[in-house]
């Protein structure tokens, strides 16, 4: 059991990933309250399901815009200092919102802006917040940090709504806001005492040239591409959360809405809690298809029964497999690729892994409309299925991704070998 149970080490071991730890723990969980808070609040004011989907909407293009940025930025700047600022700048526009919610007649215009200001925050902050992982933990305890982080992101996405819903519920958005707020303020103060972690080597200013080196860098990689191309397709093909309401009614089972939606990542974090056993599983390439093969086989069996019981057990499956390649994925980016380009690279796996989910909403839902309910969820997994075994069998080079031999992988542990004894 001590073999599979999450490593906690890194936690007692380096000082500045313990404050990151814990300084996230708070942010996010207070910003999944606030994630509660907004589609309440814009549906108080307008009663308009159209206006509460717009809140989706109008974030895609600052994220695109300002992640490919924050990219470039952790190349080039301190990321401990791009985390501050992008935080302060959260608890702002959060601040803003609670003052918003105080009016007599709150601005549902305002909501939106505040909400596009949200997405380019977090385009701007979260590479940064991933390519610091590696500065902060020795190489060999990167798989390790990696799963405490992912677990971390687990917390908040089941804890923070839950509490969220009851806090806008019983008290109002504005509540809520004011909660997130005092996590903010909690989580910058924690991560004020890191080190801070300016680049390496001299960098020239941010350019869209300095965007293309990472471009370039991320798909001459076949093997790093290939991670890319099996989460997009995986998530695009066969994410069947769009349907969740309408599944939950076509199996009589409208009260368990709140199953669905907590199945996937239950399955996540079973695996996370049990991940000890991938510190010393050196086939990453081989985990990643195995684990996206093992979500589409989970989702094809929840779409052919009626049973409540066998769909939610299928999608806990299918989240438990998903995590499994998630962390490997995970693994290949932060012990393969170069720190001076961690951050570029972290931008475009930031796209990779929150453009693949929102595609396939839209997949999901026109493919229901265009056949059955039924048809679009075995048939997205089936899919899904075929993609990976197709981008598997033409990708050897991330097919057969091995820590211990891949020229990246080995070079990288070398050069961080290198740094930490010296």
């Amino acid at each position: 059991m001590r073999n599979l149970a999450i490593d906690l080490s890194p936690l007692r071991k380096y000082r500045d990933f313990r404050f990151i730890f814990t300084a996230g723990l708070f942010s996010y969980f207070g910003s999944m309250i606030t994630f509660v808070a907004l589609p309440f609040q814009i549906k108080e004011l307008t009663g308009s399901y159209w206006m509460v989907g717009l809140i989706g909407a109008v974030e895609i293009i600052p994220l695109i815009i300002f992640g490919l940025y924050g990219g470039v930025l952790a190349d080039h700047v301190d990321r401990k200092k791009m985390i501050w600022v992008t935080e302060f700048g959260t608890l702002v526009a959060t601040f803003i919102l609670f003052l918003n919610a105080l009016r007599d007649r709150p601005s549902v215009i305002l909501i939106f802006v505040i909400a596009a200001i949200f997405a380019a925050l977090s385009g701007l902050k979260r590479p940064s917040q991933d390519a610091i992982l590696p500065r902060l933990v020795n190489h060999a305890d990167l798989p390790s940090a990696s799963a405490l982080m992912s677990l971390r992101w687990q917390f908040g996405g089941i804890v923070g709504p839950a509490v969220g819903g009851l806090i806008v519920a019983s008290y109002g958005a504005s509540t809520g806001y004011l909660v997130d707020c005092v996590t903010f303020v909690i989580s910058l103060a924690l991560l004020a005492r890191i080190k801070k972690v300016p680049p390496l080597t001299t960098r020239t200013a941010p350019s869209l040239e300095s965007l293309m080196e990472g471009l370039r860098y991320a798909f001459g990689r076949k093997d790093l591409l290939g991670t890319y191309v099996v989460d997009l397709a995986a998530m695009f093909l066969a994410m069947p959360m769009a349907l969740f309401p309408f599944w939950a009614d076509a199996i009589g089972a409208p009260w368990a809405l709140g199953l669905f939606y907590s199945s996937i990542t239950t399955g996540a974090v079973i695996v996370t809690l049990s991940s000890g056993w991938m510190r010393n599983y050196p086939h990453h390439g081989k985990a990643v298809v195995f684990g996206a093969l093992g979500w589409g086989v989970a989702i094809v069996i929840a779409g052919t029964t009626d049973s409540l019981v066998v769909v939610i057990a299928s999608l806990v499956i299918a989240g438990a497999f998903d995590q499994v390649s998630a962390l490997f994925r995970g693994f290949i980016w932060n012990q393969s690729i170069p720190d001076e380009l961690r951050g570029r690279l972290a931008g475009i796996e930031m796209l990779s892994y929150l453009l693949g989910p929102l595609g396939g909403q839209a997949r999901a839902g026109g493919m229901a409309a265009m056949t059955s309910l039924r048809a679009s969820i075995v048939g997205g997994g089936f899919l899904c299925i075929g993609f990976v075994i197709a981008i598997a069998s033409l990708m050897p080079q991330f097919r057969n991704y091995d820590v211990r031999t891949n020229e990246f992988a080995v070079k990288e542990a070398e050069i961080r070998k290198k740094r930490e004894n010296s």
